[in-house]
């Protein structure tokens, strides 16, 4: 009893360890009697016990490397420490495990290889600045090399870039000058476009002092004009006034019996009367004008008579 229940244990032990389940993100490569059987996926699998094994189990995720600083030369003869990151990822589980014995050593020497390669064939400079052109060199070569071994290279990236101590020192002070350049050239920069904003405000400046002179004067001119305009008026308003109050008096006068002469000297008393004394000029209408020279030419006339009387 206690044999066939030690058998039943043995068994049900069996069972339980040919039964694999593969979780997310893994394959397993089932052996059947030292020959490759079969790659096993996601979910739960029944190997027959004894003839069937395990004979490698391989992650499907994509993975990351990160090897150590290689010695590289470039073209100028530099020799300098490059490390690198390889970003990979397996596509065939099968290649994977017989393609290569030690896929990431592997690996390793390969993107070694393939990086003196390429840095081989650039000068230090162009190394500096290329780093771009580096990476997608080194992961097309790669992944072509890698494609028998059941391995796909996503991306290589160079972590850093390290050359000798001296050149390290001669790329400092040369980005120190090169520092002090830009400062002294933004210096001069701002110097002129100082000295150009100043030389635009003092010509604005005299562009508007110039503009409200020229106002001024406009202005200055307007008032006069407009003072000669009203001087004018005010010389026509008294002349009408002057017509007015002379043909008013001429009126009474000749209703009195008054001669011309008293006609006209009275027009002329009116004039003075009306300038008041306060104008510097009297403007005498024309026919008062022949009115008293009228007046002056008899006056003349009678004078002589008298004289030639006398004698």
């Amino acid at each position: 009893m206690e044999v066939f229940i030690a058998i039943i244990a043995i068994i049900f032990i069996i069972i339980v360890r040919s039964i694999r389940i593969v979780p997310q993100a893994q394959a397993i490569v089932i052996e059947r009697l030292g020959g490759y059987q079969a790659t096993w996926g996601v979910g739960v699998h029944f190997k027959v016990p004894i003839i069937d094994r395990v004979a490698k189990k391989v992650r499907l995720k994509e993975q990351v490397v990160d090897f150590d600083p290689q010695p590289v030369i470039t073209k100028d003869n530099v020799t300098m420490r490059i490390d690198t990151v390889v970003f990979f990822q397996i596509t065939d589980p099968k290649l994977y495990a017989y393609g290569v014995e030690n896929p990431i050593m592997a690996i390793e020497n390969l993107t070694a290889t393939t990086l003196r390669n390429i840095i081989g064939e650039m000068e230090l400079d162009e190394t500096l600045t290329s780093r771009e052109i580096i990476n997608t060199k080194m992961r097309s070569s790669l992944d072509i090399a890698t494609d028998p071994w059941g391995i796909k290279v996503n991306r290589v990236e160079l972590k850093n870039i390290i050359p000798p101590a001296a050149i390290q020192e001669a790329m400092e002070k040369q980005m120190k000058a090169e520092r002090e350049r830009r400062e002294t050239i933004l210096m001069a920069e701002g110097e002129k476009k100082s000295a150009i904003l100043i030389a635009e405000g003092k010509k604005e400046s005299i562009i508007l002092d110039a503009e409200a002179e020229k106002q001024a004067a406009i202005l200055r001119a307007e008032a006069q004009r407009e003072k000669m305009i009203r001087e004018a008026e005010g010389e026509a308003e008294a002349i009408e006034k002057i017509n007015k109050a002379n043909a008013l008096g001429l009126k009474y006068l000749k209703e009195a019996g008054a001669d011309q002469s008293v006609l006209t000297l009275k027009s002329i008393e009116a004039m003075i009367k009306v300038a008041d004394g306060k104008a510097t000029k009297i403007i005498i209408p024309s026919e008062l004008q022949n009115l008293a020279g009228l007046v002056t030419s008899l006056s003349e006339v009678a004078k002589d008579s008298v004289e030639e009387k006398e004698n």
